[in-house]
């Protein structure tokens, strides 16, 4: 059994509504409160840091299962949207929505339409963020699927 670590360093200055900094191998970035939710704004946020972490693991995730089909592809890119919900000052973290945007070789055949749709969907199932996050944040999918010019 193989176990990664991670390591993450963060400072906060001061109360509330003060900026802090995060550093974690390559990112180093300011992190305040949103000014969705009455903060100053500056860097990201713990709401965009999730989103982040949910996306880029099921973009990666879904790039692995397709070369590993040896599925062809034009371009991967995608588009994700966080629903964090405040009532009665509890914030919880609802909803993401995956929309990727697959586009195959003109070449591509039905097969592989029905595959890239289907390696879609499992690779929201086979992220390590998905998984960490199941039961606690719903996960939902807008895949596309598209043929080249």
């Amino acid at each position: 059994m193989a176990e990664h670590r991670f390591y993450l360093k963060a400072n906060w200055p001061g109360l509330r509504n003060d900026v802090g900094e995060i550093e974690a191998g390559n990112l180093k970035t300011k992190v305040s409160i949103p000014p969705e939710m009455d903060g100053p704004g500056v860097g990201t946020n713990p709401d965009e840091m999730l989103l982040g972490a949910a996306a880029t693991c099921y973009i990666i995730t879904l790039a692995a299962m397709m070369e590993r089909r040896g599925l062809k592809k034009v371009s991967l890119t995608m588009e994700s949207e966080g629903f964090v919900d405040v009532t009665k000052g509890v914030i919880t973290y609802k909803k993401i929505i995956h929309r990727p945007q697959i586009v195959l070789t003109a070449s591509a055949s039905e097969k592989d339409i029905e595959m890239a749709h289907k390696l879609a969907k499992k690779a929201e199932t086979s992220c390590m963020i998905s998984r960490a996050v199941h039961g606690n944040v719903e996960i939902a999918l807008e895949a596309t699927v598209e043929l080249a010019n």
